[in-house]
């Protein structure tokens, strides 16, 4: 299995590739930018390794606690955090679980307060105007995951090999 160190560096190397097959493939416009930003953004901080107590695990910081539940449900490695397409979804579904918890809280404290703010109007609103963006924002995650993923079991097959 590749180190973090390992993952980092083929994130970084790898993501022109990914911004100019963008560009091809679209044309220019700001597609290349949202496609690759979400490349490193998965590579950095969104990878498979959030099932451990990982490089990326330590880049969220102070919010790194979040993780923990998904750890103690996703063993290392398992389809569910490193398979494809699942792995990228099941976080993405974690974080928003998560992160509806949190806009649930707010939004009863703002309506409490009896200022509610519109949330599921503005959610509606900019999740339809946005779909594009939305989809670039899902296959750069994705095309993330695969390059660890795929660092990950060329690294344990050549250590198999080389044994």
């Amino acid at each position: 299995m590749a180190d973090g160190a390992t993952h980092d560096r083929l994130t970084l190397w790898t993501a022109p590739v990914v911004g100019l097959a963008t560009w091809q493939l679209t044309g220019g416009g700001h597609w290349p930018w949202v496609v690759t930003s979400s490349y490193v953004f998965s590579g950095l901080m969104f990878s498979g390794d959030l099932d451990i107590r990982s490089r990326q695990w330590r880049r969220w910081g102070w919010l790194r606690f979040l993780w923990i539940p998904y750890q103690k449900l996703c063993k290392h490695r398992s389809f569910w955090s490193h398979g494809p397409l699942v792995g990228t979804l099941g976080r993405l579904f974690y974080l928003g679980l998560v992160l509806g918890m949190v806009l649930a809280l707010a939004w009863g404290w703002s309506w409490w307060q009896g200022k509610p703010w519109p949330l599921l109007f503005w959610l509606k609103q900019y999740g339809s105007k946005y779909q594009g963006e939305l989809l670039a924002v899902g296959i750069g995650l994705e095309l993330g995951a695969w390059n660890h993923s795929l660092a990950d079991w060329l690294s344990s097959r050549w250590k198999k090999w080389r044994a």
